[in-house]
């Protein structure tokens, strides 16, 4: 059913739809007339409007996570990696300004058991960020007496800030531009001072 047009169509038109109106407001039939489909299609593929979100993060996310680790895959150190993490994190976001708008803002008003769905889609993101930090910390590029787990809650809670903070200002500068400098300040935090 996923490598069919019309489940493409329809999860696109979701994006839009649920960025432009808000989750809530985003009726099944609007969705069905942006991706220019009976209403009835919708049901062949999605149960709900609460499949099609979480179908919308499955697909989009697990598309993200694949380009992000396919360009970290290239770097050798665990700051390269990094870097290129919060590069393609930005870079992929800025590509798709309504993709951010629901994973930024849609997804967190949603109810508790559509979040313990999206969390475990988020799951495989996070242990990207811990493959990092593990490389780092054998390699002694990281130093080793800070937490893991709160050294990514760190890292990925500041991706996050910083593309709501964003997604809040309407989008008017350019995310890409911050990478270097959350970076530096990410690595000044955990990385060895190697000088």
């Amino acid at each position: 059913m996923k490598d069919r047009p019309k489940y493409k169509q329809i999860i696109e038109a979701a994006v839009e739809v649920i960025a432009e109106n808000g989750y809530h407001a985003s009726q099944v039939s609007k969705i069905a007339k942006k991706a220019n489909v009976a209403d009835g299609t919708i049901y062949l593929y999605f149960k709900n409007k609460e499949d099609i979100l979480i179908s919308v993060f499955n697909e989009k996310m697990g598309h993200f996570i694949e380009k992000a680790v396919t360009a970290i895959n290239k770097q050798k150190s665990a700051s390269e990696k990094l870097l290129t993490l919060i590069q393609m994190h930005y870079k992929q976001l800025s590509e798709s300004p309504h993709l951010a708008i629901v994973t930024q803002l849609e997804l967190r008003q949603s109810k508790s058991e559509l979040r313990y769905e999206i969390n475990k889609v988020l799951k495989s993101y996070l242990e990207v960020i811990d493959e990092i930090i593990h490389q780092g910390i054998e390699e002694k590029e990281i130093r080793n007496d800070i937490n893991p787990q709160l050294m990514r809650q760190m890292i990925f809670g500041t991706l996050d800030e910083t593309v709501t903070t964003w997604v809040m200002k309407s989008q008017r500068y350019e995310l890409i531009d911050q990478a270097e400098e959350v970076h530096k300040l990410l690595t000044e935090g955990f990385f060895v001072d190697l000088e």
